[in-house]
This record gives C-alpha cells, structure tokens and sequence, in this order.
C-alpha cells in the first residue's frame, strides 16, 4: 500500500511539472474554466439570495391582502369594507393602507411611499428595530416620516432638513424627519418613505375613506385558506391574496428569470463543453512525443492515464476554487 501511495505522489510530482512546462497553455485553460464557473455560480448566488431574502421579507407581511379591482385594474379599496370583514370569525384586524410610487423630477427617481396607521397596525412596532437614526412617528403625529438611506442622501445632498413632496396638483407638502433605516434593510427600505396614513392620502389626493389596499391579520394562521375564501365570498369585487399565494408567485418569477439567464448563458456553457471535450481527448505533438518517450522509458499506459487524470484534476480544482 506504501508503494502505490508513494507511485501516486512520484506521478503527481511529475503531472505537476508537466503542467508547469506548458503554463501558457493550462493558465489560459484555467481561466476559461474558472470563468465559466464564476458566470455559473455568481449567478445561482444572487438568485438563491434574491429567494431567500424574499422569504425573509414575507414572513412579516400581512396573512391576507385584499384589494379592489375594476376593468382589470387595482382601484381604491373603501373603508366601509374593514366593517364587513369584522363579521367574519378569525380575524384579528383589518387594517387600511395606502401607498404609491412619487417621481421626483429634480433628480429623476422613483420613491415608494407607504402610509400606515401606527395605532392599528399590529408590528407596527417593529419598524423601530430597523431604524438606525430617530425613531417612529406616533399614531397621532402629523407630518412626519420615516426615510430610506437612498431618500436620506438625497436630501442632505440638498442641504435640507425638510422632505418637499408635491400633490398631483403641485401644491407642496413638507414633512420632518424622524427617523432613518439602517443599512441592512436597504433591500427593503432604500427607496421608501413611511409616513401617517393621512399624510399619504393627503399626498396622493385619496379621499378620506378609501386606501389602496387592506391587510388583513388572522389568529390562527391553519385558517387562512378558509378566511381568504370567506372574504372572496362577502366582497366578489375583490382579489384576495394570502402570503403563501404571493410567496409562490415570487419563486416563480425568480425561478423564470433563472431559467431565461440560463438560456443566455448556453452559448458559454456549449463552447465550455466542446472547450473542455478538446482538452480531453485531443493530445498537442508535444504531448505525443511525450507520451512515446515515456512508453520507451518504460512507463506502462495506466501510469501515463494517471498522469492525465491528475492533469484535469488539478486544472480542474483550482479553476473551481478561482471561480
């Protein structure tokens, strides 16, 4: 067992100083290998990420989301809906939200504002761990928001401590600023102003009784398929969407874009196999006349396919772990 052990270490020593006489060639091969590997990889990194992080998210989402729809299209959902829904055994609160997307044409940006009613949303509270500066707006605290880091630099960039915002008929809003994300909920918050629910309809121009959509928290979570029918049947104007509904759609989404990706990466993964299928079989003269003056040497044919295989063994390892 000592012989063979101590034959491998002589071929590999030997396989190593092969490779080292044609370094330009096996460099170049290991950087196509290792390229190709850093395409493959980087790209199921992000897209496993990209799902995980959108689980995270949803798992402080409301149980059930309700909107209104009309021709096709979201519309304002009214608050006499949230009295309805109380009749229905098992929910906990229905809560009205309002949010929308505000254009700022000084600096060409999309910001989400979202407008919630701190009293009765019920984690609420946990908006305040995610702060890294001030704190939360109390529920009967007008004209106050919440900013992103994004929002933030943008503001300071302008060398003003007020937030300016304009309603659809260009009168101004200005809000202070109570508090600012931090950096690790950028995925989430980097472009979102939080601010009362009265300040968002006041904004957008919403009429008092009407918000965008309506979160809905149940007590017992078995019961959601059940709550989501129910609330089907009192409001047939309505779509109904549970977590788990919009969980699903997100893997699907990732898993589509995953999918295309892959399409346009075939190209470089079909001249990666015809690549890697040349440097297989195919031997270079040099290689050749290599090989014979092994043979005459004495080195029987398993000794010189071990030689080949610690070759594609080490190319391969260490384009694996550049890549």
């Amino acid at each position: 067992m000592l012989s063979g052990l101590t034959k491998h270490v002589n071929i590999l020593d030997f396989t190593l100083a092969s490779l080292w006489r044609r370094r330009l060639k096996n460099i170049s091969v290991l950087i196509v290998f290792a390229g190709v590997i850093f395409l493959v990889a980087s790209f199921q990194m992000v897209t496993q990420a990209l799902t995980e992080t959108a689980a995270q998210v949803l798992r402080s989402a409301p149980e059930i989301t309700v909107q209104r729809m009309s021709a096709g299209r979201q519309v304002d959902v009214p608050e006499e809906y949230v009295s309805k829904l109380s009749l229905i055994f098992g929910i906990e609160e229905a809560v009205p939200r309002v949010w929308g997307y505000y254009f700022d044409e000084l600096t060409g940006a999309n910001y989400t504002v979202l407008g919630i009613d701190p009293a009765r949303m019920p984690l609420a509270e946990k908006l305040q761990v995610g702060l890294a500066e001030g704190s939360m707006f109390d529920a009967d605290q007008r004209g106050t928001v919440v900013l992103g880091r994004s929002v933030h630099e943008m503001l300071r960039e302008k060398g003003s401590t007020l937030l300016s915002l304009f309603r659809p008929d260009l009168s101004q809003l200005s809000f202070t600023v109570s508090g600012i994300f931090n950096m690790d909920t950028d995925i989430l918050t980097n472009d979102l102003i939080v601010m009362h629910i009265e300040d968002a309809r006041d904004l957008f121009q919403i009429a008092p009784d009407r918000a965008t959509d309506l979160c809905i928290y149940v007590v017992n979570p078995a019961e959601i398929p059940t709550i989501a029918k129910k609330i089907a049947g009192i409001l047939p104007d309505a779509r109904v969407l549970t977590r788990s509904q919009i969980s699903k759609t997100y893997q699907v989404v990732f898993g589509w874009r995953s999918g295309f990706a892959s399409v346009c990466l075939l190209a470089a993964l079909t001249a990666f196999v015809i690549f890697a299928w040349d440097k297989a079989s195919g031997l270079s003269p040099e290689e050749r006349r290599e090989i014979s003056i092994l043979k005459i040497l004495g080195w029987e044919t398993a000794d010189i396919l071990a030689v080949r295989f610690w070759e594609g063994f080490v190319v391969s390892g260490l384009a694996f772990i550049i890549g």
